[in-house]
């Protein structure tokens, strides 16, 4: 077979910036699982996406799909000839299904007998017969919200189609007229369009492999990683010129990156005066609303520039310069505006807007709220050695700000602007910190608060809203969770964790419905299901962190209050697991299991006088010897010598298996097997139930 290139571009009004990226990396998917499970063989698919563009170039591709054998099994031999060699009627009726003579089908011998067969090989399709259907299927399965027509027509896509080029090589693909008039409404031609205001006209492609080339001589960068790398250089370029750094968050460099088919960075200037507002709502403003990349310091303070990326290469970019500068002066102007009005009155004279916002309709106001926050972070952080005062303090101004002029305009600075207003009026620097940091972390893998009231107020809030969401049984269902009740959760656990605190997670969250008085009707359910649903969420959390599913499951067995507890078994157990001895002794420890589920052991010590084996004798000194040791680890919590040290018994528990009967015949002899057994299970079951792990 010989191999060809295939070029599809899909010209468009302007594709949504969010989504372009996205819509590219799902069509190239898309048409690999195609061609793959179609049989044609090819050497690499790439797709370019731009402002006005979807294309695909299939490089080293067959002419025509693999032939393929069908093959369809009929009845056995036994019961498709009688003793006389004759047909029965089900050979006859197999061979007529499938549209041959009962001598054509062939015999097929398997392991349970031989049976009849037919096969039959089917010719694969030409290449150009098959991508119409192809990309038709594909792009009604693009991941598009919704859908837009153009006018009258009843043709549907993410924005309205302007042209369509499809070709094999040097040829334009025909549509087959009875399946496929048109792709999207338009018949495909070797005719692409450059950019809009540089190079308008029509191009006219000689070969697919022309494709990046033709539109790169005609102003447009087609391919999406270039077009990036370019914007990433002149960006660090024109930031490096002014000793700065630019900011430049992931989604934010795509988007810029899927506006633009020619990019031009370039640096303009906003007026020193802004940098005494917070420099979160300028960085903000500009961002979100201007799609500016700004530029900060070496130790990140807002400087008074950004970075514009242009579509076009204008002769006088002095002009786009200005322009932006004038564009971005009025939203700077609002920001200081917001700024200076907010501080006409102290942060906490806005407490008593806060009593008239509804938090949740059955558990009461933001002040409501509020006082329960304080109540259990003036708590939390007597328990961490944090000053209760500042925490009581930043707790009680902690959610002021939501009644700002800032953050009624800019939502995502809640918690900053109070940070800010709090530290103007003179506020200890704990407790400004504390009202920022109250928020984090904000997504996976964002940073912890550091200030023991941040942290006190960070679990309060999350801890007062999980209890009360379930206390009023509104848990999350399936993919429905409106309050966050998961992300909540998983901040709680990372929190106590990562800032290594010994807090019990069932006092805390018994405390945390209590605030609640009245509002909750039945408390105890209220507690049993917020600690179900925090204890269900360390499964998914040691996913995200690779840990394997029955060294978690080992750990939840034990149900440890503290998530410090808990990590710090993790951790051991994952030690254990990788040890030479753990899966004879995972064996052991499940076989123990088994046997003592079966009995009901009276407690008591163990009669070393009744160790009449070998085997068990020198179990029992083993445990003897090892005990004195890894009691003390176990009481610190060093779990991970302590399971190191009990790999020693693997030797001796097997030979005990191998030697010993433990339903011995004389009860005192059975009974004091046992308690050996019930004692060495009890060592395993202070860290772990490593019976549960796999090996």
């Amino acid at each position: 077979m010989s191999l060809h290139t295939v070029l599809f571009e899909l010209g468009c009004e302007e594709l949504p910036p969010k989504n372009l990226k996205t819509l590219r990396d799902d069509l190239k998917n898309q048409v690999e699982r195609f061609l793959r499970g179609t049989g044609f063989d090819f050497e690499e698919v790439k797709a370019y996406a731009a402002p006005r563009r979807l294309a695909l170039l299939i490089e080293g591709i067959t002419d025509r799909q693999k032939d393929t054998v069908v093959e369809k099994r009929g009845p056995a031999v036994t019961a498709a000839f009688k003793q006389d060699g004759s047909p029965t009627p089900a050979a006859l009726g197999f061979a007529q299904s499938v549209g041959v003579e009962l001598a054509q089908l062939e015999r097929l011998k398997t392991d349970k007998g031989e049976w009849l067969v037919f096969r039959e090989t089917k010719k694969g399709f030409p290449l150009n017969a098959q991508l119409p259907s192809m990309l038709d299927n594909i792009l009604n399965n693009l991941p598009i919200a919704k859908r837009m027509r153009s006018a009258a027509s009843r043709i549907e896509f993410v924005r309205p189609v302007q042209w369509v080029v499809l070709m094999i090589d040097d040829q334009v693909v025909t549509l087959d007229q009875e399946k496929y008039s048109t792709i999207l409404g338009f018949k495909p031609s070797n005719v692409t369009y450059g950019h809009r205001f540089h190079a308008p006209g029509a191009i006219t492609l000689s070969h697919a492999s022309d494709y990046l080339d033709a539109l790169r001589s005609a102003y447009v960068l087609a391919d999406f990683d270039e077009r990036q790398a370019r914007i990433d250089e002149q960006v660090t370029k024109l930031a490096g010129e002014v000793n700065a750094q630019a900011l430049v968050p992931a989604d934010l460099r795509d988007e810029v990156t899927s506006l633009v088919e020619w990019p031009v960075a370039l640096r303009a200037t906003f007026e020193e005066r802004f940098l005494h507002v917070p420099q979160e709502a300028l960085i903000s403003t500009m961002q979100d609303n201007q799609k500016y990349f700004c530029l900060v310091d070496a130790a990140g303070k807002l400087q008074p520039y950004f970075i514009t990326v242009s579509n076009i290469e204008s002769r006088d970019p002095t002009q786009i310069t200005l322009g932006n500068e004038k564009v971005v002066r009025p939203r700077l102007t609002d920001a200081e505006f917001f700024f200076k009005q907010d501080q006409k009155q102290p942060l906490a004279a806005r407490q008593e807007k806060l009593q008239n916002r509804v938090f949740q309709a059955k558990l009461g106001t933001l002040w409501d709220k509020t006082e329960r926050i304080k109540a259990l972070a003036v708590y939390i952080t007597s328990e961490i050695g944090g000053n209760t005062d500042q925490t009581a303090q930043a707790a009680l101004l902690s959610k002021c700000d939501l009644a700002s002029e800032m953050v009624g305009e800019f939502p995502e600075l809640q918690g900053i602007a109070g940070s800010y207003y709090a530290a103007a009026e003179g506020a200890a620097h704990e407790v400004s910190e504390a009202i920022r940091e109250q928020y984090l972390p904000k997504f996976a893998g964002d940073v912890l608060p550091e200030t023991k009231a941040g942290i006190s107020i960070a679990l309060a809030d999350r801890l007062d809203t999980l209890t009360g969401i379930f206390g009023i049984n509104q848990p999350p269902s399936g993919t429905k969770d409106p309050f966050g009740l998961r992300r909540l959760a998983i901040a709680v656990l990372r929190i106590l964790i990562e800032k290594r605190l010994t807090l019990s997670l069932v006092d805390l969250v018994e405390r945390a419905v209590q605030n609640f008085g009245t509002k909750i009707e039945n408390p105890a359910k209220a507690i049993a299901d917020s600690l179900e649903f925090l204890e269900s969420r360390y499964r998914a959390m040691y996913e995200d962190q690779g840990m394997p599913v029955d060294v978690i499951l080992a750990v939840q067995a034990l149900k440890p209050v503290s998530p410090l507890d808990f990590d710090q078994r993790i951790r051991a157990v994952q030690h254990f697991r990788a040890l030479p001895e753990a899966t004879a002794l995972a064996a052991a420890n499940k076989r123990v299991a088994n046997i003592l589920a079966k009995e009901t052991v009276a407690l008591g010590a163990i009669d070393a006088s009744l160790l009449t084996e070998a085997a068990e004798k020198s179990l029992y000194e083993t445990l003897e010897k090892l005990e004195p040791s890894v009691h003390p680890l176990l009481a610190q919590s060093d779990y991970t010598p302590a399971l190191s040290a009990l790999a020693a018994l693997r030797t001796p528990i097997d030979a005990f298996f191998e030697s010993v009967m433990v339903n011995a015949e004389d009860p005192a002899l059975r009974l004091n097997r046992l308690r050996l057994l019930t004692r060495l299970r009890a060592l395993f079951l202070s860290v772990a139930d490593v019976s549960l792990l796999q090996s």
